[in-house]
């Protein structure tokens, strides 16, 4: 039970600086920002739009 109590106290003193700090959060926020953004514009092309619309006409044509 004692070499728990050690390796908790060890793990424990290890992990106390796992979270973010305020500038890594928001460059994780604006990378996050970013990558919406480019998947707005990737969904959003003609071409994926042309795709998606295909797929959506063949699911509902074999459904009924």
């Amino acid at each position: 039970m004692r070499a728990m109590k050690t390796v908790m106290r060890r793990w424990r003193e290890g992990t106390r600086d796992l979270g973010m700090s305020t500038a890594e959060y928001a460059v994780g926020t604006i990378a996050a920002a970013a990558f919406a953004g480019l998947l707005y514009k990737i969904v959003t092309s003609s071409e994926v739009r042309t795709l998606l619309l295909g797929i959506i006409k063949k699911a509902l044509q074999l459904a009924g």
